[in-house]
């Protein structure tokens, strides 16, 4: 029992804490699509906060589970792997993000072509939903216990892999629905809540694996609507109609 309550303490204290961080250092900066990350060092360490805050939530039954045949410090160390992973995607992320702006293409540039470059990404991501890699990952993160006991490893590296591992079947999970997020604005709380929402659904709730069908869907007409009206589309924040914000570290 005791095992179990830091283990708990140690995940959803961890979203918590990341939560109130988050929603601290992120109020009043979304400028909507394209919307500036800021330099590395401050980007890094906001998408880190982010990451906890949306990705513990969901990764809770595996990180219990495995407390449950290990140890609350072989937790921690699973879920530093498994946050090292996301980091990764956050570096890549921003590098692309980087490439793009250096390149003056004019793709994040939302009164040339913003709006349809938003509305086309957030329907390939409705597209991804229903690919097969999505659904072998999806399997994946649905399955703690085929996963701990088909892929343990012993010591810490082992750990340490093991989360790794989880974190890149996460990332097959949820790359369509981050890239809705990015496409929408990847400072809005608003949005990053709601995609926050639907990754812990279609991992940890009974009818999860149902959704992403539904979401493919729901992703393709939201893109066609932001494409074509995006100043109708409710919590969309329009680049140039929000209050300017100081970036740190840009």
């Amino acid at each position: 029992m005791r095992l179990r309550l830091r283990v708990t303490a140690l995940v959803l204290g961890g979203a918590l804490v990341a939560w109130i961080v988050t929603l601290e250092r992120m109020r009043g900066m979304d400028t909507g699509p394209g919307t500036d990350l800021g330099g590395l060092g401050w980007f890094l360490g906001l998408w880190v906060t982010m990451m906890a805050a949306m990705m513990l939530p969901s990764a809770a039954p595996m990180a219990f589970f495995f407390g449950h045949v290990s140890s609350a410090r072989r937790t921690a160390i699973f879920l530093a792997g498994y946050l090292v992973a996301w980091t990764a995607y956050g570096l890549v992320a921003f590098g692309l993000y980087r490439a793009i702006r250096a390149s003056d293409v004019g793709l994040l540039s939302w009164e040339e072509r913003g709006p349809l470059v938003a509305g086309a990404a957030i329907a390939l991501a409705g597209g991804y939903q229903l690919t097969p890699l999505k659904s072998m990952c999806l399997r994946h993160c649905r399955a703690p216990l085929h996963y701990v006991r088909s892929r343990w490893r012993d010591g810490p590296l082992g750990t340490l892999g093991m989360g790794l591992e989880h974190g890149l079947f996460c990332i097959g999970c949820c790359s369509g629905l981050m890239l809705v997020l990015f496409a929408l604005g990847a400072m809005s709380l608003v949005w990053m809540a709601l995609i926050a929402g639907v990754i812990f659904a279609e991992k940890v709730l009974p009818f999860g694996a149902r959704l992403p069908a539904a979401l493919a869907v729901c992703f393709v007409v939201l893109g066609a609507w932001v494409a074509a009206a995006p100043g109708s589309v409710p919590g969309l924040t329009e680049p140039g109609k929000a209050p300017s914000m100081q970036m740190h570290g840009g």
